[in-house]
């Protein structure tokens, strides 16, 4: 009987520790190499709600077909988007490229 009990008080335990843990959510936001200022200014408008709600952010530029020869491009907008989110979140990993994408994740600012 004692040993269901402790199994049963674990259990308990590791549910209650689950319960407090946070859930991390991962919001996408998509640029192409070539993205107009009017788009870019509604996207980062976006990034901007995602990071105050406490969302991580992952920000990437799709290269379709022979648009991969702009990726100095793609970095640029990427590294644009992380300046100025600047007041919002911390850049968690800098520009990448894997494959067709380069992406960049942006962790929010804790807020007492």
């Amino acid at each position: 009987m004692d040993y269901k009990k402790f199994l049963y008080e674990q259990k308990k335990r590791d549910k209650a520790l689950k319960n407090k843990a946070t859930k991390v959510t991962i919001k996408e936001i998509r640029f192409g190499p070539n993205t107009d200022e009017h788009d870019y200014e509604f996207k980062k408008k976006h990034a901007i709600k995602f990071l105050s709600e406490g969302a991580k952010l992952k920000a990437y530029v799709f290269f379709k077909g022979r648009s991969i020869i702009y990726k100095d491009q793609g970095q640029i907008l990427l590294l644009r988007l992380a300046q100025e989110l600047e007041d919002y979140g911390k850049v968690e990993q800098m520009p990448k490229l894997e494959g067709k994408r380069m992406i960049m994740f942006i962790a929010p600012k804790k807020t007492k």
